[in-house]
């Protein structure tokens, strides 16, 4: 356990896990980063689990406690990070006044996972409940619906937020915390990157230039991508569609330079693939339904070049068409 815990907690050695409460844990630079914006606070993390959010938090907040029902896991917090005090509490329950609450409710059920917020453990509707004279953060899945959100009275901050190339969670951030002017957050960890609703969205719309670019999840799942483009100055291809593009390739972002587009047809892009000598075939897909490792399988190339196949819908109704691109990746 201590092994497979590398990949999220950076100083495993000495740690008490189980397999559940890994999976669970936040991965140390995202709590970090969530700490960081707690710097100077009281913290409460009601759902403590076996510390994972508690070693970032008392490295940045003033004071921090946590509780959980699970007395295993308790045990293990206690072990995992000594010095922060701890005790057995129902999340629902308040221990503590005024500190802000952070809250990480389990979303699987015997492995299942639960996309509904009120099918949570503890439920986010009933959190906010129990909650709402307090500031609190809390951590949802990457997929939570934003309707649901509002519909169970939630009206803060959304930062959806990635690391090394995954979205890894929605975390929301009550008024008392967020920017007055800040709905929705994405945040990059690996580039230091941060896009909200509050900035520029003058975005246009138009053919594809020397580069593809296809935006980091944070920022298509936060819907920030028209954010995104107009800070980089690059344009979209379809308004409805997250692929973006442009002359210059903005510094440390993956992009694919454009060789050919062609129609989406299986065999004009079986000739493309064979003109331009591919061989290893990443496909990208947006707005067309069609299976990358089928489409790869039945283009079957077998050149010597590290090419890419972005496929994409431009257009809409009558005059919608699908597309494809080959691309030479930069990386």
């Amino acid at each position: 356990m201590r092994r497979k815990a590398k990949a999220k907690v950076a100083d495993s050695d000495g740690w008490l896990f189980t397999d559940e409460a890994l999976q669970q844990a936040t991965a140390g630079p995202v709590a970090e980063h969530r700490a960081h914006r707690l710097a100077g606070a009281v913290v409460h993390d009601v759902t403590c689990s076996i510390g994972a959010e508690l070693a970032a938090l008392r490295d940045s907040t003033s004071l921090v406690v946590g509780s959980d029902l699970d007395p295993v896991r308790l045990a293990m917090a206690g072990n995992n990070v000594p010095g922060v005090a701890l005790c057995r509490a129902d999340a629902l329950q308040p221990v503590t006044r005024d500190a802000v609450v952070v809250a990480d409710p389990a979303r699987r059920t015997a492995g299942r996972r639960r996309f509904d917020p009120r099918d949570y453990t503890p439920a986010l509707d009933r959190l906010f409940e129990v909650y709402g004279h307090r500031d609190m953060v809390v951590k949802c899945a990457p997929g939570v619906d934003f309707d649901q959100l509002t519909r169970i009275g939630f009206a803060g901050e959304v930062e959806v937020t990635s690391l090394a190339g995954s979205v890894r969670e929605a975390c929301l951030w009550t008024r008392g915390l967020a920017s007055s002017t800040v709905r929705r957050r994405a945040t990059i960890l690996d580039r230091g990157e941060e896009v909200t609703d509050a900035d520029a969205d003058d975005c246009t719309v138009g053919a594809a230039g020397r580069w593809i670019v296809d935006p980091d999840g944070a920022v298509v799942r936060a819907g920030l991508v028209r954010n995104y483009g107009a800070r980089h100055g690059l344009w979209q291809l379809d308004p409805a569609i997250a692929y973006l593009s442009g002359d210059e390739l903005p510094a440390g972002v993956r992009g694919f330079e454009v060789i050919e587009q062609v129609d989406f047809r299986e065999r004009v892009l079986r000739q493309a693939v064979s003109a331009h000598d591919a061989g290893a075939l990443e496909i990208l897909v947006r707005g067309v339904d069609v299976d990358p490792d089928v489409l790869r399988a039945r283009l079957r190339p077998r050149g010597s070049q590290r090419l890419a196949l972005v496929v994409t819908r431009i257009g809409a109704g009558s005059a919608s068409r699908s597309v494809a691109y080959v691309c030479r990746p930069s990386r």
